[in-house]
């Protein structure tokens, strides 16, 4: 299965601020962009073209990934959209991209998904059924929130799909990641239209779409709550898979990524649950648990950090306390001594004054 397509036509709303400065696929989830997790993962399945479904910022997009194709050797190609056509708008834009001359099926996805992506099970699950459609999904603890799937336990042949069922008929959620044969472009339209409502229904009536459960863990990050659960998540799955790439220095609690360009001061408690980006400068006394600092930031000395993103270049000041899903835009200054307390602060703003329930700082 040589090609992927992946849906990053989305403004990003959910994640602002800091989606105000780049595009969320660009945004750095574990110090590196959103995106090139999936990227890398599709690569070791075999993939060797993928197309991003664009609308927005899309010369952003092919500037910063471009590089990264190269390196990993796999071809990137836009398909860009004059208006948003949704979760499957962009598959019948892209029809020609898609069709290969072996008329092999192909990967897509939601690009703000993180998990130990099973792209070779996928793979195998959807030769050995040999039906039209397979879709990823995962267990949840809640499933009124979410549209759940009905399939057979045996065949994972589906059955349907109840949205926000207020009694349990199953805990399992579409993941976004789905395989699909060339035949599903004959279901979809040139206009906007929702791959979940309007195609996998009539697929699954045909008795032709299948789910494969996902082992391991899995987040959509698209907001800051989500984000910093799967970032949880994701360290703990390196923890296992690869723990030599965890950061080990002193006063490090728990999981913890840093970047071997950042600088951290004497006597600081880290973690767990926290991404360091590169040229991050954290001072003396810093506590910092479950955020991510991203790259160029400084976190003055005896500053508190729990629940928080902090934009690039952005500045923390001395003995300053954060919590509570705080989300710092670029280039955002948070002067001494304040109390933030789930404030989500637009880029270049300088923050003078404690912010003592949660609110957008224009």
């Amino acid at each position: 299965m040589s090609t992927a397509l992946i849906l990053v036509g989305g403004f990003g709303t959910r994640l602002r601020p800091l989606t105000l400065s780049r595009p969320k696929p660009l945004v750095e989830f574990a110090n590196k962009p959103m995106l090139l997790h999936q990227i890398e993962a599709l690569v070791k399945a075999g993939v060797r073209r993928v197309i991003l479904a664009v609308s927005y910022r899309a010369e952003q997009m092919e500037q910063q990934l471009t590089v990264e194709a190269d390196k990993l050797g796999v071809e990137l190609l836009f398909s860009l959209e004059s208006e948003p056509l949704g979760t499957a708008g962009p598959l019948a834009l892209a029809r020609s991209l898609l069709l290969t001359p072996s008329n092999e099926p192909f990967f897509v996805l939601n690009s703000d998904i993180i998990c130990d992506f099973p792209f070779t099970e996928m793979i195998a699950f959807h030769k050995a059924h040999g039906g039209e459609g397979t879709i990823a999904v995962t267990k949840v603890e809640e499933p009124s929130k979410y549209g759940v799937v009905v399939y057979d336990g045996l065949s994972g042949r589906i059955k349907s799909f109840i949205e926000k069922p207020q009694e349990f008929v199953s805990n399992k959620i579409n993941a976004g990641m789905y395989i699909l044969s060339p035949k599903v472009l004959d279901r979809i339209e040139l206009k906007p239209t929702s791959i979940e409502k309007e195609v996998f229904p009539h697929m699954a009536a045909d008795g032709a779409l299948f789910a494969m459960e996902l082992p391991g863990f899995w987040m959509d990050v698209g907001q800051p709550r989500d984000f910093l659960t799967g970032l949880s998540l994701y360290l703990g799955s390196v923890r296992q898979s690869n723990p030599d790439s965890l950061y080990n220095g002193p006063g490090v609690v728990g999981n913890v990524l840093v970047d071997p360009s950042a600088r951290i001061g004497q006597n600081c408690r880290i973690g767990p649950n926290v991404a360091i980006g590169p040229d991050v400068s954290v001072e003396d006394g810093v506590c910092i648990k479950r955020s991510v600092i991203l790259k160029g930031a400084t976190v003055r000395s005896h500053s508190w950090l729990e629940g928080c993103i902090i934009g690039w270049r952005s500045v923390v000041g001395r003995w300053v306390r954060m919590e509570n899903n705080t989300v710092l835009g670029e280039d955002v200054i948070v002067k001494d001594e304040l109390y933030i307390n789930g404030g989500q602060v637009l880029p270049h703003k300088s923050i003078a004054a404690s912010v003592t329930e949660p609110q957008i700082i224009m």
